[in-house]
Order: C-alpha cells, then structure tokens, then sequence
C-alpha cells in the first residue's frame, strides 16, 4: 500500500513538472483529478498514514484530521476515500466452512485462536468468518493474521473491529489485501478478539473439497497449530471461515 501511494505521488510531482507547473497540493490534485479519492488510505495502518501520507502534501488539512479519526473512532466519520480491500477481477468471493454445528460459550483472554491450513490450488484469501457475542450487539477489538508455517513470517495482519448482533451468524473481517495461498504448503489462520464470550463452532471437518458454482474444485485440510491456540483445533472453537477466491472462481 506504501509503495503504490509513493508511485503516486511521485508521478504527480512528475506530472506538474512535464505541465510546467510548480509541485503544490492543489496542482498535484488536479492532475491526478478524480483517481485520488481512489486511493485506499483507509487501508494503512494509523503508523503508515502518519509516516507517509499525512506528509505528502497530497491531501488537504481537512482530509488528513477526517482519515486520522477514522482510523481511531468509532463510529467512523465518512471520508471520501475507498475502504473495500483490492480484490480480483476474476474471482468472485467464496467460503469454506469447516463446522457443523454451533454452540456457547467461547472465552477470549488475550491468547490467538489458530488453525492450520492447506490447500491444493492457489487461493487468494480475502478474511475470515469469526463468531461473534451470545448477546449482542457488541464490539470486538481483533487482529487477524496469516502466518507461514515453515518460517514463522507473519504474511498479513489486520488489527480491526467488528460488530456482532449476538446472533450465530458468523462476522466478516477482511486483510487489507488478498492473501496468496500457494498449494502444499500449510499456513496458520490465526484471530486474536478482545471482547465478551461468544459463539463457536463445534463437529469441525478435517478435510473439505470446496466446489463453486463455476466447477472450480479447492480441497482444504485443516490440523491442530500447536502453542497458544486458544483452545482451537479442529474439532471445534473459532475461525469458522476461510473467505477467499480464486482466479477462475
């Protein structure tokens, strides 16, 4: 996200430069004209923004305190600005679910949920779908990583909240990218919720072959990631969904 945003804002210095123009605000904004309110500043993280973006003197004063609120209150103040993760053109989004039944009640005391995963054909992971509170509504403060299991590098994290109606219905919560999953190689989803006991999921599948509608056909295995798990494994707990697609999905 920080490479993209210097991009552009190097060729719009690049721009005026070739126009003639000097590289202010207001000549950097009208050369790149409506694409800057495509500009998914709502997708860094509060650091990034601060380090980068709301010292280009690419956004007004007013942008840079409206963004610099979205990123620390609730509810969010509307921004102009995109907010919807990047996602392929050719992939339409699915789910795997890998619990048959659910039940209550889930505690959360700051340890990660965790379940390792595989597949047999590349994927893009978009989020998961996590169980929210047995009463709702409420709020839950969450990071969501996907880590490789071999070396241990953290490959996403998003540190978010979401809200739940206290229904059994699961709650999206999205990367601020789409994840590569190469096949035969096994990675931990893993959810850290601060928050009130919810629901989870129990009767959990060790092996499910997804089919899309489409005929696309994606086989998930899932084992127990041993550590601080949370009391998650595969039989039952939380990370009830995969979302994700495809490039042919």
């Amino acid at each position: 996200m920080i490479s993209k945003f210097k991009a552009v804002v190097r060729w719009s210095t690049e721009e005026c430069a070739r126009r003639g123009l000097e590289p202010t605000t207001e000549n950097r904004r009208a050369v790149l004209g409506r694409a800057v309110q495509l500009i998914r500043f709502p997708l860094m993280t509060v650091e990034e923004f601060a380090q980068s973006a709301a010292q280009s003197g690419l956004l007004t004063d007013r942008e840079v305190v409206n963004l610099f609120l979205y990123f620390t209150v609730n509810p969010k103040p509307s921004i102009g600005f995109n907010d919807n993760p990047r996602c392929s053109v050719a992939g339409k989004e699915l789910v795997v679910s890998r619990f048959q039944r659910i039940d209550g009640r889930w505690g959360y005391s700051g340890t990660p949920d965790r379940i390792k995963f595989t597949v047999d054909r590349k994927i893009y992971v978009v989020g998961f779908g996590l169980y929210g509170a047995i009463h709702g509504p409420h709020e839950y403060q969450c990071t969501i990583q996907i880590i490789h299991c071999g070396t241990g590098k953290v490959l996403a994290q998003n540190d978010t909240s979401f809200v739940c109606d206290g229904s059994s219905s699961t709650c999206r919560v999205s990367f601020r990218e789409p994840v590569e999953i190469t096949p035969g190689v096994t990675y931990i989803a893993s959810a850290c919720l601060k928050g009130m006991d919810s629901h989870y999921g129990t009767k959990g599948l060790r092996r499910i072959v997804h089919q899309s509608a489409s005929g696309g056909v994606v086989t998930f295995q899932f084992t127990y990631a041993a550590g601080n798990n949370n009391g998650t494994s595969v039989e039952d707990g939380q990370i009830p969904e995969i979302i994700f697609y495809t490039n042919n999905s």
